[in-house]
């Protein structure tokens, strides 16, 4: 009886680790050989944008990124950057008043991200902006990414992803972090999209149509990672997300554990709420046929990758331990197509960046990755805000 029980739970964490790895495979390879949703960004119809910038104590680097994303191709006359700024210091508001930008100060009992954007939405004059986009406050769009993401309007988008891509890899933990950006990018952006299906948000580099968003972000009530509630809405709505890949926007990439830990507890928060929410939902959606939005149910059902490649070692152990041939070489090979998977979806340019040396800290990430499901329960209840610095480094390789 104990045996059988064994051999049953052994046969459903089996299961659901070989749904992890077969989806990833299929959007790896997916998104490598699919095409995404660009266009050649020719001057068509202008349309007003709205560029908001939520910054939550942001003094050190809110500066650098105004004047990085003044740069940009698009008429000066048709964008406006707009500054959501939570908790500046009197003397940075005052720099940045002497900018061609317009400031919205804001406090709240307790900061978030959705709420400095609601705040920001509602506040904006109604019918003035035809797309509404959101940066990070370390972001620096590319000089062409609001003429792409116009471009996008044009075709027809109401909703679009850029591509965000590492602005540093300045530490080793900079390094794992840029390439799980972009591992994210070709699984649940590009890959997405080659499959008919609507791409992921990040929380950044996004355009929205102003109503439409407005809407959405009026029904947000998380605390952590607003985007995949965000997303959700949206595709409910019947709205499906496009995605830019040649729209880059460059954002900051942690530095060091403490950080990196800080931020994976706040998405760990995240997606354990939006499975708690959403998940009768997102069933009751494909009962009515909307694959979009089931399909972001099942993304929230994805183990984190470090953590999954952690359990299908640990299955390949236990099978070792308990000598079952067969599944000793099916979770060998459960490994190999994992691996090969998050390798495709690695651009040149970043394993070029990477060492041996740099390798020395996977350890210790996987165990703060590990240390997220012990914590993530204060980020569902207080917003564990990332702290930035200012960095610079060539953001040309990739292009």
């Amino acid at each position: 009886m104990i045996a059988s029980l064994y051999y049953l739970i052994l046969l459903l964490v089996t299961s659901y680790l070989v749904f992890n790895v077969l989806y990833l495979f299929l959007s790896a390879v997916a998104g490598r050989v699919g095409k995404a949703d660009d266009s050649l960004p020719v001057q068509g119809t202008l349309r007003r944008i709205a560029v908001l910038i939520p910054a939550y104590k942001e003094d050190s680097v809110i500066l650098g990124s105004v004047v990085a994303n003044l740069k940009q191709s698009y008429p000066a006359e048709w964008y406006d950057l707009i500054v959501i700024a939570d908790s500046f210091q009197p003397e940075t508001l005052e720099q940045l008043a002497t900018y061609p930008i317009k400031i919205i100060p804001v406090e709240f009992e307790q900061s978030t991200v959705q709420k400095s954007i609601r705040f920001a939405l509602n506040a904006l004059p109604e019918n003035y902006y035809d797309i509404i986009v959101i940066s990070d406050a370390d972001n620096h769009m590319a000089t062409d990414f609001l003429q792409r993401i116009n471009q996008a309007f044009e075709k027809g988008w109401k909703a679009i992803q850029g591509h965000r891509v590492a602005k540093n890899t300045n530490t080793s933990v900079a390094i794992f972090d840029a390439m799980n950006e972009e591992v994210n990018n070709n699984l649940f952006r590009a890959g997405q999209r080659a499959l008919g299906l609507s791409a992921t948000l990040i929380g950044s580099g996004m355009g929205f149509e102003p109503t439409v968003m407005k809407r959405a972000m009026n029904q947000i009530q998380t605390v952590s990672g607003y985007d995949k509630e965000l997303e959700m809405l949206l595709l409910i709505e019947g709205i499906k997300i496009g995605y830019l890949h040649k729209a880059f926007i460059f954002d900051e990439k942690v530095q060091n554990i403490a950080v990196f830990e800080r931020q994976r507890t706040r998405w760990t928060a995240a997606q354990v709420y939006f499975i708690k929410e959403y998940f009768a939902i997102g069933m009751n959606q494909l009962t009515r046929g909307n694959i979009h939005a089931f399909n972001a149910l099942l993304k929230s059902l994805l183990l984190p990758r470090t953590l999954l490649l952690v359990a299908v070692c640990l299955l390949f152990f236990v099978n070792l331990v308990i000598y079952n041939p067969a599944f000793l070489v099916f979770s060998a090979g459960l490994i190999g197509v994992l691996s090969f998977s998050l390798a495709m979806s690695i651009p040149l340019y970043l394993w070029r960046k990477i060492s041996i040396s740099d390798f020395m800290v996977l350890p210790q990430l996987i165990l703060s990755m590990m240390r997220t499901l012990l914590n993530f329960k204060q980020a569902g209840k207080k917003f564990l805000h990332t702290p930035h610095t200012e960095t610079s480094e060539s953001q040309q390789e990739t292009a």
